[in-house]
């Protein structure tokens, strides 16, 4: 299959599912019953919309760096936008550490309390090969996590067919105007049959973005990645070992109370995939280390030296896993066990006042050990899977050090956290049932029943002192922890069918997840806006007399989400995706917090043999069903347009131009949070608005 054979996201940032030719060596196949496959790549893939792992539901631009917002152009997906490469994926309803995420198979340590550094910030997008999403839930074998998994595919050279060396490259670059931020990337080495060598490289770099009425405040990046790594394979046996370096420079997160100062992380993993008779086994393990700091006061006003703050946290993990596979009862099944061992540290200084410090999240130790077993085979003529996955939780806390610049008030705090009992051990049980029937007709009906759970993060459970931290909600609350909170515990069903016939595709999917224990704040206590305890007078002298507790509430989702096309002429095609999706409370009348509104995005494309012309629009519902909880504010509906061009200049070459909201629209973004920037074109406190009219072109190219 030549390279030219593959479809181009990157430059023109189009949604595929994959040929299963595009699978990862060493990794089985994504089902497309099961899994939705991006593929970010420079080259290009017939669409044939008749054969269900060729469609592509859409093609779209990838306007900024964040992979994230790739992964939120497919059905039920949305992007929580908190700064240019702090992006996060909501997937019905669920987003930051319900919905798990990995790269390259491998779990992603996040530095930060506030998510500045989501997983997704570890896959920059010239680095990007593809995304592979699991519709609806993940398998147990993905690991803990409530939502449907994602795993992000790095560009990586591949062993060679024969004895000789091949040497090779993958490569782009792209500008976009609203910005002035250019990227540029890729990966180069050598192989034989035996041996692999490869070396990474991506530089990211971006001003503050463009509205229609301004800039948007504090929306700048920078992000350097480069690493190496290789491999070896003698016979059934195969060893491989990367190490890459992120380092993010000075970084907006306007959302948030703090921006970016540095985020420096090593990530460093060997694999090993192997056959013993007939049972395969797939090993690794991986190390990683994150050193981040953020501030408030070096990209934001702050003119008042007392009000400074700087915030270094702290964090490295050390994870291992090892699966058997082999064949079973006519079908494949996997036996596994995992471990993960992570220290976190929080502490907020004041670096004009050498006694102002204070650790919110000290000495932590999180220690996870898990087993699952999953079988994939037929069931009364229907494709299956069926998982079973237990979790054991060991997590404490050391001992919050005030220092003496702080008054009486976070030293209660501190006192009382210090007294309590800082540990918590507990286990977990996932089980998932998912399955699939292709009938000898266009139709592939699916069905998956589920019950997954998360344990609570470790701001929520031992976040002693009312902060902005919060995972990454950004809504401008303050929120403290609860020592004692339980697990979550969801109970899903979805149902839906691929169908596809003379040019037109349809897959729609209908769920219901009813979460017990949801982990949501609530008001301190029972007399909100009263300041009559210890905390709420800190967070009062923070600004906010009204914080909010981490508790467990009740809570439900439930909606309909849907991508289809229709090839209408020889040249001609549409492709859409329709996602609507609610998040409610089940123990109070309130709606829950930051969930996507509805909207269908639709493209009109006309291709021909070296070049495709796009039209592209998203049109986006109000959100009027907010959480009064946490205040969150309503939102209008809009419609922006775009258009690219797509020129396959050679099999290995393709050159993307393109213009984003060709109408120049103001409009809101409800995932985008409220801006905290003092002294910008959009007020304190306003939502932040999406980018105005601007240029891009992108090219991909192989070697």
């Amino acid at each position: 299959m030549t390279l030219r054979s593959r479809l181009l996201v990157g430059a023109a940032g189009a949604l595929a599912l994959t040929a299963p030719a595009l699978a990862e060596h060493g990794q089985p196949e994504p089902q497309p019953a099961t899994h939705d496959v991006i593929v970010v790549t420079g080259y290009r893939m017939h669409v044939d919309i008749h054969t269900e792992t060729e469609i592509s539901p859409e093609q779209a631009p990838v306007l900024g760096p964040d992979a994230a917002g790739l992964v939120a152009r497919l059905p039920g997906a949305a992007l929580i936008d908190n700064g240019a490469v702090s992006g996060q994926v909501q997937y019905r309803g669920l987003f930051g550490p319900r919905a798990p995420v990995t790269i390259n198979g491998a779990s992603v340590l996040s530095g930060g309390p506030n998510l500045m550094d989501p997983p997704l910030h570890y896959a920059p997008m010239p680095l990007v090969e593809r995304i592979e999403v699991d519709r609806g839930v993940a398998p147990v074998s993905r690991g803990p996590g409530m939502g449907g998994g994602m795993n992000a595919i790095l560009k990586s050279v591949d062993f060679a067919s024969g004895d000789e060396i091949e040497w090779s490259a993958d490569t782009m670059a792209s500008v976009r105007s609203v910005g002035g931020s250019y990227a540029v990337g890729g990966i180069a080495g050598a192989a034989d049959d035996r041996r692999r060598v490869e070396l990474l490289l991506a530089r990211e770099d971006g001003g503050d973005i463009t509205s229609s009425g301004g800039d948007i405040p504090n929306s700048h990046h920078e992000r350097s990645v480069y690493g190496l790594g290789g491999g070896l394979r003698n016979g059934d046996h195969e060893f491989g070992l990367t190490y890459r370096r992120v380092d993010t420079g000075a970084t907006g997160t306007a959302p948030l109370a703090m921006d970016i100062a540095f985020v420096e992380t090593d990530i460093a993993r060997a694999t090993y995939q192997g056959t013993f008779g007939e049972v395969l086994v797939d090993a690794a393990i991986g190390w990683s280390d994150v050193l981040h700091g953020m501030d408030n006061f070096s990209q934001r006003p702050n003119a008042n030296p007392m009000m400074h703050r700087f915030t270094l946290a702290g964090a490295d993990a050390l994870n291992a896993e090892i699966a058997f596979g082999l064949a079973l009862l006519g079908g494949d099944f996997q036996l596994g066990l995992d471990r993960e061992d992570a220290q976190r540290e929080a502490r907020i200084t004041n670096p004009n006042t050498a006694g102002f410090f204070v650790d919110t999240l000290p000495g932590l130790e999180l220690d996870r050990t898990g087993v699952f077993a999953e079988w994939t085979g037929q069931i009364a003529g229907f494709e299956s899977e069926l998982g079973l996955r237990a979790d054991l939780y060991e997590e404490s806390a050391g001992r919050a050090d005030v220092g003496p610049a702080l008054p009486t008030g976070p030293r209660m705090l501190a006192m009382a956290y210090n007294m309590a009992d800082r540990s918590a051990e507990e286990s977990t049980v996932d089980a998932v049932a998912r399955f699939w029937r292709e009938t000898d007709g266009p139709v592939t009906w699916r069905l998956t029943l589920a019950r997954k759970t998360r344990m609570p993060n470790f701001v929520e459970r031992f976040a002693w002192l009312p902060t902005s931290m919060s995972s990454g909600l950004a809504d401008g609350n303050t929120y403290v922890g609860d020592l004692d909170l339980e697990s979550e515990a969801a109970w899903s069903v979805e149902a839906g069918f691929d169908w596809s016939s003379n040019g037109v595709y349809f897959r729609p999917t209908a769920y219901y997840r009813r979460v017990d224990d949801f982990i949501q704040g609530v008001p301190f206590d029972d007399t909100p806006g009263v300041v009559d305890t210890p905390t709420e007078m800190v967070s009062a002298m923070n600004g906010d007399p009204t914080p909010l507790r981490f508790a467990n509430v009740d809570a439900e989702f439930y909606g309909l989400d849907a991508d289809f096309g229709w090839q209408f002429a020889g040249d001609w095609r549409i492709d859409g995706v329709a996602s609507m999706v609610r998040g409610q409370r089940r123990d109070i009348e309130d709606d829950l917090y930051r969930i996507a509104p509805p909207r269908l995005l639709l493209d009109v494309t006309w291709e021909q043999p070296d070049y495709a012309l796009t039209f592209e629009s998203q049109l986006v519902a109000e959100q009027d069903k907010v959480s009064r909880t946490n205040d969150e504010r309503e939102t209008p509906g809009y419609a922006i347009l775009g258009a690219r061009l797509d020129w396959y200049a050679r099999d290995t070459v393709i050159v993307t131009l393109g213009v984003e909201n060709l109408l120049d629209h103001t409009y809101e973004r409800h995932l985008a949070g409220y801006n905290r920037v003092a002294d910008a074109d959009v007020a304190v406190g306003d939502r932040l608005p999406g980018a105005g009219r601007g240029l891009y072109a992108r090219v991909s190219a192989a070697f």
